[in-house]
């Protein structure tokens, strides 16, 4: 069964009249009365018993009419979306992102995009650091994705922010009451950080900001997300470098106290590869700009 039978059947269902369907289908008659003959054959039954005065449905026809009108639906449906699609106003973008900053900018822009385009799935995947997630962008894994500039070749970035970072550490410690503290200070305290495998930007801060206090960080133990990084800081197993929005996480056990090296410590983006032909994209990233202006722009 074609669905241009499906059609040609449902228009003399509904007009009971050759004619009249003909002309709602902008075909000849005869050609309409072909498909018609067509379909009975494909079939093996007659669908309309014709007489020169009227037409009428027979009990196969009668049969046939819901599942035809819910083939016809269907279709039109399929349409619908697929135009939408082509528009942008319908698909799916597979974003990726991991932190504190990652969850604040995701949770901004997934509320932004179900307000304004409703038909676009964003297909969140969380725990991905910088690092792997310019990979992904790379590789066609991931449509757009929290980076760290610079990014790989091919991939565009629209800067968000200068991040910061400060010093989370165990409540009781002698640190906690202080305003502030230098990297050089740190010296031969336990650091929990996460695994190099991630790519994070905190890790590599952490390193770099250690190398310029001429330090090696003694890394008692590594995890997995920021909450787990916390939580082995309130269970006083070490201290952390974290970024400035962590401190909006209340965890028992765990202080906050301002690094003098940590001011706008790396750029945060969201990235996205140039030749993604994703319509669904296009639109995200249209909304991106407007809800997160770059700080760059002039």
């Amino acid at each position: 069964m074609e669905f241009r039978q499906v059609t040609a059947f449902l228009a003399v269902a509904e007009e009971l009249h050759f004619g009249r369907a003909a002309e709602r289908l902008h075909i000849a008659q005869p050609a309409l009365s072909q498909i018609i003959r067509a379909l009975e054959r494909d079939l093996d039954v007659e669908l309309f018993e014709r007489t020169t005065r009227r037409v009428r449905l027979t009990p196969a026809g009668e049969a046939l009419l819901e599942p035809a009108a819910a083939i016809g639906t269907q279709v039109d449906g399929a349409r619908r979306i697929a135009r939408a699609a082509q528009q942008g106003l319908a698909g799916r973008v597979r974003i990726g992102f991991g932190g504190t900053s990652g969850y604040s900018i995701l949770s901004r822009l997934a509320r932004e995009v179900g307000q304004r385009h409703p038909g676009i799935n964003l297909d969140l995947r969380p725990q991905m650091y910088c690092g792997e997630a310019a990979i992904a962008l790379r590789d066609g894994e991931m449509d757009l994705a929290v980076v760290s500039p610079p990014a790989p070749a091919g991939v565009d970035v629209h800067v968000i922010r200068q991040e910061s970072v400060m010093l989370a550490v165990p409540s009781d410690h002698p640190m906690a009451g202080r305003e502030s503290i230098g990297m050089a200070e740190l010296t031969g305290q336990p650091f929990i950080s996460y695994a190099p495998s991630h790519g994070s930007q905190v890790r590599e801060v952490m390193m770099r900001l250690a190398d310029e206090a001429g330090f090696l960080p003694r890394i008692v133990q590594e995890a997995p997300d920021p909450y787990s990084l916390l939580a082995l800081v309130g269970a006083q197993v070490g201290m952390a470098i974290v970024v400035e929005p962590s401190e909006h996480i209340r965890i028992d056990g765990v202080a906050y106290v301002r690094l003098d090296e940590g001011a706008e410590a790396f750029t945060l983006a969201l990235g996205w590869r140039r030749n993604n032909p994703s319509e669904a994209l296009a639109r995200v990233i249209d909304i991106v700009r407007a809800l997160l202006p770059s700080p760059f722009a002039t």
